[in-house]
């Protein structure tokens, strides 16, 4: 497993309580699955994963010190 560092903003950060903290996983679908189970309020909400600052939509291999940012929804003008 890798130590990935967590980055939500928004709403997400509300939910989760911090700006920043750390999982161990091996890919996006894990960081997913862990997020679930320690923040179960996350299930219902929509939000973007980006990894080191590239949005992602299908599960993605991460390495030790990859940043995965959740990204609750935004509109742009």
């Amino acid at each position: 497993m890798n130590l990935i560092n967590i980055m939500p903003f928004g709403q997400i950060a509300e939910i989760t309580g911090a700006d920043a903290f750390q999982l161990e996983a091996a890919d996006t679908d894990q960081v997913q699955q862990a997020l679930y189970k320690r923040f179960p309020a996350l299930e219902k909400r929509a939000y973007a994963i980006a990894v080191n600052k590239v949005i992602v939509k299908d599960n993605t291999m991460l390495s030790s010190g990859s940043v995965v940012a959740l990204l609750p929804p935004f509109s742009g003008g």
